[in-house]
């Protein structure tokens, strides 16, 4: 395996091709806005310098990767000679259903489908193709370069052999693939996104205020970053679109978005993508202050 194409140049995207692209994979990452492509492009650099500075690569590691990158706003090109397609396009089924059929038809029979999705059905995203056992799910985490996990998920017609392919090439990355069944959510996000959600309720009630209630979780629990802002850095829409999967899916109540989270992607205060959410980003993310909505 050594062309790979990635679907999407949003945060998921360019950092899955950072990866693939430093460990010696030949890259093509397609987004239909030329525009989201050159940000990409730009963002990769950026975090290659940032590497190249904490001496983690050589400045001749990142010349290297960087010429294994390409990229197109044409999909057909971009697919057929793909040994495997990583889909991380927008959190929206209508949107990866239409890929996947498109993908199924312009990819190599050899080739394997997987999706980047957080929350959406493998099983129904794979039943839009004629090689289900050939789809499967390869969830990183944000930033991409950065985390080590990577849920690897198993659709209902998966196969054993391209189950063990994309584990081995998990490990490949650097990565630590760990194996989860089909469920909404998954395992990450089933946990994560009530986490955040019952954050937000907190807020929305007037229990603490944004700074209070990450200040609470960060020197309580240990965790690196509160829960508005790491929802503010996920993207609020993407937290909108998780919890709405985990409702339909699993039809049970506690998994209802808070009223403010949609109000709030309604408004378009979708976190550090748009400048503002719970926090304003306006200074940039590392000079964050709580929105004045909130202060």
């Amino acid at each position: 395996m050594k062309n790979i194409t990635v679907i999407g140049a949003g945060t998921m995207g360019n950092g899955i091709a950072h990866v693939f692209a430093q460990h010696g994979y030949n890259v093509r990452l397609f987004d239909i806005k030329q525009d989201s492509l050159d940000r990409a492009l730009a963002t990769i650099g950026k975090n290659m310098d940032r590497q190249v500075s904490k001496e983690l690569i050589s400045e001749d590691d990142k010349n290297a990767a960087l010429g294994r990158l390409t990229t197109s706003t044409e999909l057909k090109p971009s697919v057929e000679n793909a040994d495997l397609v990583v889909e991380a396009a927008t959190e929206r089924i209508d949107i990866k259903l239409d890929l996947f059929r498109q993908l199924d038809e312009l990819t190599p029979a050899a080739c394997i489908l997987a999706t980047n999705t957080s929350s959406i059905s493998i099983t129904k995203i794979a039943a839009a193709t004629k090689r289900p056992d050939k789809v499967i799910g390869m969830h990183f985490m944000n930033p991409v370069p950065v985390m080590k996990l990577i849920e690897i998920i198993r659709g209902y017609s998966t196969s054993d052999e391209t189950t063990d392919i994309i584990v081995d090439l998990s490990k490949k990355l650097n990565k630590i693939p760990v194996p989860c069944n089909d469920y909404p959510g998954f395992v990450a996000n089933r946990i994560l996104m009530p986490m955040i959600n019952e954050a937000i309720i907190s807020l929305h009630e007037g229990v603490a205020g944004v700074s209070e209630i990450d200040s609470i979780m960060k020197l309580g629990m240990a965790h690196p970053m509160g829960p508005l802002q790491l929802a503010d850095f996920i993207g609020l829409d993407v937290c909108l679109s998780i919890l709405n999967v985990l409702h339909e899916g699993f039809g049970n109540p506690k998994y209802a978005p808070c009223p403010l989270l949609v109000n709030m992607v309604t408004a378009g205060k979708l976190g550090v993508k748009s400048g503002e959410g719970f926090y304003d980003y306006s200074e940039g993310p590392k000079n964050a202050k709580v929105s004045s909505q909130f202060a």
